[in-house]
């Protein structure tokens, strides 16, 4: 039996081709998931859910808004009937430096990486409860527990930050109801994110600080994600994987 069969996961911000979204829900689908991908096109989600192969589901949803959240939900049960996992995974970064993030820099990072995992969870926690089973994972990064210093500016740091603390307050509240929330922390992955801002240089630079000797791709953040959606981490709530080859030991 496949680790995910019969369970209905929804990812977030799932449809750039290379993006740990669309890898995750690669990852999720081989392991027996009906799978939905929302992103800010329709198009583009159901052209990356029609990538998986039969029987998954793109929605158009802007995770910045509540009632995008509750309508895309919706969708998931009229198809589907239940909802089992959630991975907060959209997300944007901007490479400013403290003096330089204004008040639009601001709020379009906090909107999307911290304000729309609490809309999506607010969005699947009824149904959750109500079959008293569910697992949310919230995407946070490495740059949340050392304070940047790859590509992301503070305010990511910070947008990022507060997903930890949302997830653990989360886990906490949802614990009784047997719904789980757990984070993961990337490290520096190999994704469009990250665009032609890495130099060669840099690459080398950053992989001396990493005991595995290798950036991350998006497959292992996708494997810690299938771990954490799946019954295999029954009895962990809370917690914050680090998903960094060793980046941060501490």
């Amino acid at each position: 039996m496949m680790l995910l069969e019969n369970k209905v996961v929804i990812v977030t911000g799932a449809a750039s081709p290379r993006g740990i979204g669309k890898a995750t829900a690669r990852v999720l689908a081989a392991n027996g998931a009906r799978v939905v991908i929302l992103d800010l096109r329709e198009e583009d989600a159901v052209a990356a859910a029609r990538d998986l192969g039969e029987g998954h589901l793109g929605l158009a949803c802007n995770v910045t808004r509540k009632e995008d959240c509750l309508v895309a939900v919706e969708g998931v049960l009229q198809k589907y009937g239940r909802v089992d996992g959630l991975i907060n995974n959209a997300g944007i970064t901007q490479p400013l430096r403290v003096m330089d993030i204004a008040a639009e820099n601001f709020d379009a990072v906090v909107d999307v990486n911290l304000r729309g995992s609490l809309y999506m969870s607010q969005a699947v926690i009824p149904h959750m409860k109500k079959q008293s089973s569910g697992s949310i994972v919230c995407m946070s990064s490495v740059s949340a527990q050392r304070g940047g210093g790859i590509f992301g500016g503070p305010h990511y740091s910070a947008a990022k930050a507060g997903v930890l603390g949302l997830a653990r307050a989360m886990a906490r509240e949802l614990g009784g109801d047997n719904v789980r929330v757990n984070s993961i922390t990337p490290g520096l992955i190999q994704t469009d994110i990250t665009g032609d801002k890495l130099t060669p240089e840099m690459r080398a630079e950053i992989i001396k600080g990493i005991p595995l000797n290798r950036l991350g791709n998006a497959e292992d953040v996708a494997n810690a994600c299938l771990y954490l959606i799946s019954d295999l981490s029954s009895y962990l709530t809370g917690v914050t994987l680090d998903v960094n080859g060793g980046m941060l030991i501490h």
